[in-house]
């Protein structure tokens, strides 16, 4: 377990989903919207329908350059300040995949054209001349928890003096073999996400995205505090039956947190054994606490997950309005899953949690600085 109970100050957040900007995926998450729609798991090639939520435009199968490189250049033209990846300004960049995708046409075609953005290391140097970043880059990855790394990272970083602000960005866009892997696991299906939901079988979705925080030691409208890590390190997928793992990362945020209302932002995907640990160790973390979710519209982001919903509660945070659990039905996994809209008026601020496979967890409280 790594946790830095000390506030960190978040100067700018931002996002990219299929509906847009941060402001724009809030406003699509009030309204219920769903960015999930049914695409062939192999893209051209087909296969079963399942539920993906990519980018306007943007064919599932790889393309070189990446299809996806404008989106992160938009994003990129957000980053307030400059000369990023010098030693005062250092970058982490986060994610599960990378260029995954190009690996896999380079493999299916043969042609080289790919290999540029096959792997974490060529991905990273191509989006590094892209944004026009210093060499001073790190990359950092932990399957569904990554961004959390990252931050925390980052975190470490200014505590000790050895840097001015820092950049983390995390993306993580999909692929054939992507959504194939976790098809082949059948928990991604043809049914559509239902976070938090009793039923009989889980499913999840899966969503293109890509987010950036700047940290700093002093300055700017939001903070970051009790940033939590935890590993199990318990199997390949699953987690403890007991569900130790969510309650060991969560304790060291409801300690912060005594004594203030919160909300919980959840990780939430859809799955049945996970959701249910995950609302027992939440609902006894944060007694009273609303638990939202929001997989069930834009699907899952994989390692970038916890950068792109920190950028929508942040949003959440400033608007004074939180978005329900998109998908999510009776009968619910606890009577705190909120599935409409509410005020964040009276709340001080919410815990956003991430999950990922082999029981490794990410967690901390974001408030009003």
């Amino acid at each position: 377990m790594r946790v830095i109970p000390a506030s960190i100050r978040l100067s700018a957040v931002g996002c990219v989903t299929p509906f847009g900007d941060a402001a724009a995926t809030h406003e699509a998450l009030l309204r219920g919207a769903r960015a999930l729609a049914p695409v062939p798991v192999q893209g051209l090639e087909g296969g079963d329908l399942v539920p993906l939520a990519l980018l306007p435009g943007r064919a599932l199968d790889e393309t070189a350059p990446p299809a996806w490189l404008p989106a992160i250049r938009r994003l990129g033209d957000g980053i307030p300040g400059g000369d990023w990846g010098s030693p005062g300004r250092p970058v982490f960049v986060t994610g599960s995949n990378f260029g995954v995708g190009g690996l896999y046409a380079l493999r299916k075609s043969g042609d080289p054209k790919y290999a540029a953005w096959g792997a974490p290391p060529t991905c990273t140097e191509q989006l590094r001349g892209a944004l026009g970043w210093g060499p001073d880059v790190s990359i950092v990855s932990l399957a569904c928890v990554s961004s959390h790394l990252g931050l925390l990272e980052a975190t470490r970083l200014l505590q000790a003096g050895l840097a001015e602000e820092a950049l983390v960005l995390s993306f993580d866009f999909l692929s054939p073999f992507v959504a194939g892997g976790f098809h082949a696991l059948k928990i991604l299906n043809g049914a559509m996400p239902s976070p938090y939901r009793e039923r009989s079988t889980g499913s999840i979705g899966l969503g293109d995205g890509a987010a950036f925080a700047v940290l700093s030691r002093s300055g700017g409208p939001w903070k970051l505090e009790a940033q939590s890590v935890y590993n199990e390190m318990h199997h390949f997928t699953a987690n403890r039956p007991d569900g130790s793992g969510f309650f060991r990362c969560l304790g060291p945020v409801a300690s912060a947190a005594s004594g203030r209302r919160v909300w919980f932002k959840g990780h939430g995907t859809g799955t049945l054994e996970a959701g249910r640990m995950e609302v027992a160790a939440a609902t006894a973390a944060f007694p009273g606490a609303p638990i939202v979710g929001w997989k069930g519209s834009l699907g899952h982001t994989l390692g970038s997950c916890g950068l792109v919903e920190l950028a929508i509660a942040a949003q959440s945070l400033s608007t004074g309005r939180v978005p329900g659990t998109i998908g999510g039905d009776e009968p619910a996994m606890s009577a705190a899953i909120a599935t409409e809209d509410f005020t964040a008026s009276g709340f001080d601020g919410v815990v956003c949690a991430s999950n990922a496979f082999g029981g490794a967890h990410g967690a901390f409280l974001l408030s009003h600085a």
